[in-house]
């Protein structure tokens, strides 16, 4: 069995010192989403921030795509991590939380690198299939569950070989690996964690990252 560290308030406390350097603009649209109550939980952690700009950066990325975007935080993240002329398609069905994660974006002046699209994801997913749209280097995944594997078949054809797709909320706090909880979200990312591990499409990793992140690399 692997060795894991238990997450104490004090080692998180730690993590949301040392876990990350932010933009000011990351900050702010940390703290402001905050004040939005439950929902703020939808935001990623700052270290899953840094997570997704390390991986930018090491893929070489100049196109990303998400599907997910909330208030802006995870696009925000991998635009301040591409070089000039980089781009990302940011998938969403939410005008309001959009247009706050807008302002941030501003602030940071990555805004002409974010192509955001309204819509239902499938929908825009499709669309840029149909068009055959250039490839991307790397996707990140983090809208409603019960598409995830959905979304995992459209991305992979939206990706260049080598191209990485990373999945948000893949351990679920835990409830993936319950087999008392059957809710159909967490039976969905049970099923797609099973699938990708299977999958000789790519190559894969299951961190504990945040609530856990999925990498599949594309073959």
């Amino acid at each position: 069995m692997g060795r894991f560290v238990q997450a104490t308030d004090g080692l998180m406390d730690y993590l949301s010192r040392l876990g990350a350097r932010e933009h000011p603009a990351q900050m702010r649209c940390r703290e402001e989403t905050a004040t939005l109550g439950r929902i703020s939980g939808m935001q990623i952690a700052p270290e899953q921030g840094a997570f997704l700009a390390m991986l930018a950066r090491l893929t070489g990325a100049r196109r990303c795509l998400e599907v997910g975007t909330f208030t802006g935080y995870s696009a925000l993240s991998m635009a301040l991590a591409l070089p000039p002329g980089g781009q990302i398609v940011a998938l969403d069905v939410s005008k309001d939380f959009t247009d706050r994660a807008s302002d941030y974006w501003r602030e940071a002046g990555v805004a002409g690198m974010i192509d955001l699209r309204l819509g239902p994801g499938l929908v825009s997913l499709d669309a840029m299939i149909a068009v055959d749209e250039a490839p991307f280097d790397l996707a990140f995944i983090d809208a409603d569950k019960t598409n995830y594997d959905n979304y995992y078949e459209r991305a992979l054809k939206l990706m260049r070989p080598g191209g990485l797709i990373a999945f948000d909320n893949m351990l679920w706090s835990g409830a993936v690996a319950d087999p008392a909880v059957t809710d159909p979200d967490t039976l969905a990312l049970k099923a797609l964690n099973e699938k990708i591990h299977a999958d000789e499409r790519v190559d894969m990793a299951l961190a504990t990252i945040g609530d856990g992140v999925m990498l599949a690399r594309i073959r």
